[in-house]
């Protein structure tokens, strides 16, 4: 739902790789941002109406996507794909970061658009690894580089992880990220990343600089 700038290019990407796709927007005039080869549906109506909805072929959907310019639209569509169709796979775009944790309860995801946004500047602005690669839309769970003591190398993954009572979501490990195995050990060089709670992250960054010497 919605055919705008997001609209229309998930909608070629999705075609692209494959997928059968219908387009719905109140707008007829907005289909014109869909290339002229594109074979899917182009469906004029609101989007969180059910007749608009099966008109599009929402009973036989895998997916829906509410990507409209309106918060409230596209929380209501996607309620509806998923309570009154049984949508599996929904999403719904918000502006705004105060509501999306209110939406996560409810059992939609989100994409809390501002929110990604400000973190993409700030990682770009601010030195590597100061800003997560990742973040929920609650703002609580983060996925984030961690900076580990070099007393650390050659050690197993695992006792760095027993240290920091956390776990280790993967390893760039020249340019390619790894998904420690319980034999993995710490070599130079690795770039090391954890899923946490953001409040965790700066005790887990603390054990992960410091190594007692005698043990593990």
């Amino acid at each position: 739902m919605g055919c705008g700038r997001v609209g229309s290019t998930l909608a070629h990407i999705l075609e692209d790789r494959g997928s059968t796709v219908a387009v719905v927007d109140r707008d007829p005039e907005a289909f014109r941002r869909l290339r002229p080869a594109f074979k899917g549906e182009r469906v004029t109506g609101m989007g969180f109406d059910r007749e608009v909805l099966s008109r599009a072929g929402i009973e036989r959907a895998d997916g829906f996507a509410a990507v409209s310019s309106g918060d409230n639209s596209n929380i209501i569509a996607a309620r509806v794909a998923r309570e009154t169709f049984n949508v599996r796979q929904v999403a719904a775009r918000i502006y705004d970061p105060r509501r999306a944790e209110v939406y996560e309860r409810l059992g939609i995801p989100t994409v809390a658009t501002v929110r990604w946004t400000a973190d993409q500047m700030l990682r770009k602005l601010l030195p590597e690894g100061s800003e997560p690669l990742w973040r929920d839309a609650t703002g609580k769970v983060v996925l984030t580089q961690v900076s580990v003591s070099p007393s650390w190398i050659g050690e197993p993954v695992k006792a760095l992880e027993a240290s920091a009572g956390t776990r280790i979501a993967f390893i760039d490990r020249l340019g390619e990220a790894i998904v420690p195995q319980p034999g993995t050990m710490l070599q130079e060089g690795d770039v090391v990343h954890v899923i946490a709670l953001e409040a965790e992250v700066a005790r887990i960054a603390a054990a992960f600089a410091a190594r007692e010497r005698g043990g593990h």
